[in-house]
């Protein structure tokens, strides 16, 4: 399984706003193929800094969302909105605690 965490930084006044974006949009995430799990957090200090983490059954199916039109309609809506540039990381889960 692969999992891609992004961190992403906003602007103070685009918090919110970013908010209703990814709840509006994260059933679609969720449902495109591959993907089995999306959350959002924040961080507890910086409350700018969010990061998602999504599972994706391989790198296939996460390349196939990233060239995909949702995911350009989404990336265009929140890119936007950073203070600062995205970092993101595909990593392999290796231990579950399930």
């Amino acid at each position: 399984m692969l999992v891609r965490i992004v961190k992403m930084t906003f602007k103070q006044e685009e918090i919110e706003n970013f908010k209703l974006l990814f709840d509006k949009k994260k059933h679609l995430i969720r449902g495109v193929e591959g993907c089995q799990f999306l959350e959002l957090y924040q961080d507890q200090e910086n409350k700018t800094i969010f990061f998602t983490y999504s599972y994706w059954e391989n790198d296939k199916a996460l390349q196939n969302y990233r060239h995909s039109n949702l995911f350009k309609e989404i990336w265009a809506a929140t890119k936007i909105k950073f203070n600062a540039r995205p970092e993101a990381w595909s990593v392999n889960k290796l231990v579950s605690l399930t």
